[in-house]
């Protein structure tokens, strides 16, 4: 596992478009039905990357929290199931039965998503708001498998809570930290530069 950084796509940035298959509805997707009233999360994960594991149940809590306030949650996995089968629409299928997840968990196959929106790892979170501007991207807070740290998601929170008051971002964010991305081979991002 190589442990990767975001990054860090400019803040104010529109939020790339995409149409995407749902695997648990098996239905093609995009932003504009899935997007919220007041904001859109998008996070980049997978199943096997143990600093998703780390922390998804607090991200399902996370996720039914800020829908109660407009902003919807999209999961979408860019892994290639070549080198990662874990991590394919049927093995996501079954996580996202078997977590109830309240949010759609999308597949990725080509990574056109993934490059779009430049991410690196997983986990990866991007806060839009109600414009689907970039409000946020980064780490959900300072918590990893084999630190100490408590999972809060102090720092998407108050990401979260100061979009909401209608306050201007705040420059000073923490990228995520986690498994790269596992690309298809000849399509990582250095390949394509």
């Amino acid at each position: 596992m190589a442990i990767t950084e975001s990054y860090m796509l400019a803040l104010q940035t529109k939020a790339p478009d995409f149409s995407l298959t749902n695997v648990v509805s098996g239905k093609v997707e995009n932003l504009n039905q899935l997007k919220g009233k007041s904001g859109t999360l998008v996070v980049f994960m997978c199943n096997h990357c143990p600093y998703v594991i780390h922390l998804i149940d607090a991200l399902i809590e996370t996720a039914e929290e800020f829908s109660k306030k407009g902003v919807n949650t999209i999961a979408i996995s860019s892994n290639s199931t070549i080198s990662h089968p874990q991590d394919g629409p049927e093995k996501m299928n079954t996580l996202a039965l078997e977590k109830k997840f309240t949010f759609p968990y999308l597949f990725d196959k080509t990574q056109e998503i993934a490059h779009a929106y430049k991410a690196a790892c997983t986990p990866d979170f991007y806060l839009f708001d109600s414009d689907l501007s970039l409000y946020y991207r980064g780490r959900y807070d300072d918590s990893r498998p084999g630190n100490k740290n408590p999972i809060t998601g102090k720092d998407l929170h108050a990401a979260f809570n100061s979009m909401l008051k209608g306050e201007h971002t705040n420059g000073i964010q923490y990228p995520s930290l986690g498994c790269n991305i596992k690309w298809n081979e000849g399509n990582g991002p250095e390949e394509l530069s």
